[in-house]
Order: C-alpha cells, then sequence, then structure tokens
C-alpha cells in the first residue's frame, strides 16, 4: 500500500522549475533574479539573453525549464505566462584558506546558490 500523493502545492495555472547549487553568491544571484520578477516571459528572456552578467545564462536556462514545464506537463498557453515569482536561497558554502604573511590564513568563502522560478498564466484582457 503506497502513502497518499501530495497535493499540488501551486495552483493549476503555475508551472516552477528550480536550479540548486549555482556558484554564485545569492546576492549577487537577486540582482539577476530581480530584473525579471513580474515581467512577460518574452520580455524576460530578452533581458537576459542581453545582460552582462554571468549569471544570467543560468537563470534563462530555469525561466525556459520553468515554460517548458508549463508548456508540457500543465497545458498552458506560453503566450500568456508572466514570471510570477523568481527567489534565492542559500545553498552550501565552501571555505577557503588564502595563505597571507607572517604565516597567518585568510578564510575565503566560495558560496552556492538555489534559484526558484514560477511562471503564471494570465488572462489576456483585450
Amino acid at each position: 500500500m503506497a502513502k497518499p500523493a501530495t497535493p499540488r502545492a501551486l495552483s493549476d495555472q503555475e508551472a516552477k522549475a528550480v536550479t540548486r547549487n549555482l556558484r554564485v553568491s545569492p546576492q549577487k544571484l537577486n540582482l539577476v533574479a530581480q530584473l525579471i520578477r513580474g515581467k512577460k516571459v518574452s520580455t524576460a528572456l530578452a533581458d537576459l539573453q542581453f545582460s552582462r552578467k554571468r549569471i544570467a545564462v543560468d537563470v534563462k536556462k530555469t525561466l525556459e525549464s520553468a515554460i517548458a514545464n508549463a508548456e508540457n506537463n500543465h497545458n498552458l498557453d506560453v503566450d500568456d505566462l508572466v514570471v510570477a515569482e523568481a527567489y534565492v536561497g542559500k545553498a552550501l558554502v565552501m571555505k577557503r584558506f588564502h595563505a597571507r604573511a607572517r604565516g597567518r590564513g585568510a578564510r575565503i568563502m566560495k558560496p552556492f546558490a538555489n534559484l526558484t522560478v514560477v511562471v503564471r498564466e494570465t488572462a489576456e484582457t483585450a
């Protein structure tokens, strides 16, 4: 006997994609996530395409994955999708040491971040 299926956390008009362990600090990733929040999907993709931030490539991949999930898994119309949420979370932090003068060491922090993108289908108002 299997345990009962967990009910879906999102509404029927939403789809999401999650990318874990991106090698960038959450603070820097949040700057790019802020760029796409609340925008239409086509505009958000264009903004990420021409962004000069290195991590924008990975954010674009995550957004494209969310769009594909919406289209293939939930039968949503791609032209009506809006980026409802784009939020960043902390992941692990690698700690390294850099040799300094007089036998000392300086701590180097190498943070990782998680990114979640939720797209929502909105009804067109003509």
